[in-house]
């Protein structure tokens, strides 16, 4: 039941977070743009031209509501990883420094929801760097000890999502953005650990509880007393 909970807590912090996202940039007069503007650009406090690292005007309405979102998402995803961590990972130092890092990204958004970016920068870059780096390397770090129920297409999904996104955000450091604009090339960067959470999360609540080799093992041995 824990882990059902920590499964929950990461679908509905994911969940809400997209659908808000959709909520408040459709509230920009001037139409937001998932290439040319930051996601942090939605929480924004103020109505002003933003000169770094890309010429934008930005004006979010509903920036309240934005970073509301993001405290949700961070809060969730380390209650997720409290309560479904004993059952997504192995045990072991490598695997609780995955947990540890992966939490650092749910500080992060918490951090980020807490500062927007035109009201306290240092803590906002700050939010940003744990998400985007101490994140995807505990996504990175997860895919060698994810437990035998996520073994297969998922272990090797965790890799690739941790691969891509930590060079992503190199990329996104770095200004090249390979077409994608600077708001695509965050998103890379970013996106990843989402979808993560969601697909385990899913994988989790859907999957058998009888299913699982520890199950299948007990069962094995339960049957010579049987008999």
């Amino acid at each position: 039941m824990k882990s059902r909970i920590g499964y929950c807590a990461w679908i509905v912090g994911v969940g809400q977070f997209f659908a808000v996202h959709v909520v408040v940039e459709s509230a920009w007069a001037r139409p937001y743009s998932w290439a040319r503007n930051n996601i942090s650009d939605l929480g924004n406090a103020l109505c002003a031209l933003q000169p770094d690292p890309e010429p934008r005007y930005i004006c979010s309405p509903e920036h309240g509501l934005m970073n509301a979102s993001f405290i949700t998402l961070g809060v969730l995803l380390v209650v997720g990883i409290a309560l479904a961590g004993g059952v997504v990972w192995r045990r072991g130092p490598l695997a609780a420094g995955s947990r540890l890092l992966l939490a650092g990204a749910g500080v992060g958004f918490v951090l980020v929801g807490l500062a927007p970016a035109d009201v306290n920068e240092n803590q906002h870059v700050l939010g940003a760097l744990l998400i985007m780096g101490t994140g995807n390397i505990g996504l990175l770090l997860a895919a060698f000890r994810l437990t035998d129920r996520l073994a297969g297409a998922p272990r090797w999904g965790t890799g690739l999502l941790g691969t891509a996104a930590i060079t992503a955000h190199g990329l996104f450091l770095t200004g090249h953005y390979l077409g994608l604009g600077m708001g695509g090339m965050e998103r890379v960067a970013v996106f990843p650990l989402l979808v993560w959470a969601l697909a385990v999360g899913v994988h989790g609540l859907v999957r058998r509880p009888d299913s699982r080799p520890e199950a299948m093992s007990a069962q094995r041995l339960a049957q010579p007393l049987r008999r």
